[in-house]
């Protein structure tokens, strides 16, 4: 029993770290239909990002604590400019265009990013530092939830809150449910659709941010590859939940860290990627619209 709540918890963790990241997935396809396969390049350049300012700091004898929070804001804000004109340069010239064009500029973008950075920095693995304080009321519990692990529980719970009252509650949230139902009628009564679309992309690139400081500072290690696996994952976690709908996203990140978890607990860690798929198969089998999707309806 132990050992599947062990399985079980690290599922947990990375279903944590793919929802943060699918956040951004789901977003901005239910707002402009767009799949932005850039998106896993803006988590990893937020946690280059992070890594830098952060070593800068820590070399200069700055307390643990104050790194970690100045390195997270540092990533965030980088990620949100790099996520602003991602859109500006990239999508918004082809907003008009058939979804393939912007299907095709994503991809170009994400293979440029990764390459920028693999020229900026190092195809090597870079060690990353544990900035994570240690919890002492943890200890009870260890080998079954460490410091990492629930620092990262802790923040994406807090971040599914904030977003969940931002999108329900503000003027802005508001407006983003308003264009994502109907951009044209958004218009008509006086929503600035491109201030909601730049809202998106700066929301979506701030969590995405914020999950590669986490997951690499949890994994002690980072390279210029690591946003291609993670985006990936982090997609097949929205399409199974339902593309564009953001608890759908949630909760498919969820089925994917627990799928992924046990599956490489009990059969092999081997396959470990492969079950990612083999679930996300089997449910839009059942469900094609995902988890939560609702099913498309085509006008006549």
């Amino acid at each position: 029993m132990e050992y599947f709540i062990q399985l079980f918890m690290s599922g947990t963790v990375k279903g944590s770290i793919y929802a943060l990241i699918a956040l951004g997935y789901a977003m901005v396809y239910g707002i402009i239909q767009l799949i932005n396969f850039a998106h896993g390049e803006i988590y990893m350049i937020g946690a280059f990002t992070a890594l830098i300012i952060g070593a800068t700091m820590a070399s200069a004898g700055v307390p643990t604590g104050l790194v970690l929070v100045v390195a997270l804001i540092s990533a965030m804000v980088w990620a949100a400019a790099y996520g602003v004109t991602l859109e500006k340069i990239a999508y918004k010239p082809l907003r008009n265009s058939p979804r393939l064009s912007a299907l095709i500029s994503a991809i170009g973008m994400s293979i440029f990013l990764q390459n920028y950075v693999l020229l900026a920095q190092t195809s090597n693995f870079v060690p990353y530092p544990n900035w994570v304080p240690q919890f002492a009321f943890l200890e009870d519990i260890k080998g079954i939830l460490n410091s990492n692990q629930f620092f990262i529980l802790l923040t994406t719970a807090v971040v599914m809150v904030l977003f969940t009252l931002m999108i329900r509650y503000t003027k802005m949230g508001k407006a983003m449910r308003a264009t994502a139902q109907d951009k044209a009628m958004a218009q008509l009564v006086g929503i600035n659709v491109n201030q909601v679309i730049s809202v998106t992309f700066v929301l979506g690139s701030v969590t995405a941010a914020l999950g590669g400081v986490l997951i690499c500072s949890y994994m002690g290690q980072i390279n210029y590859y690591i946003g291609f696996i993670a985006g990936i994952k982090a997609f097949v976690a929205a399409v199974l939940g339902g593309i564009g709908s953001i608890p759908g996203a949630v909760l498919g990140s969820f089925v994917l860290g627990w799928t992924e978890s046990l599956g490489a607990g009990y059969l092999s860690s081997d396959y470990e990627d492969a079950f990612a798929f083999v679930i996300l198969i089997i449910i839009l089998l059942v469900r094609p619209s995902g988890l939560l999707g609702k099913k498309e309806i085509k006008k006549v």
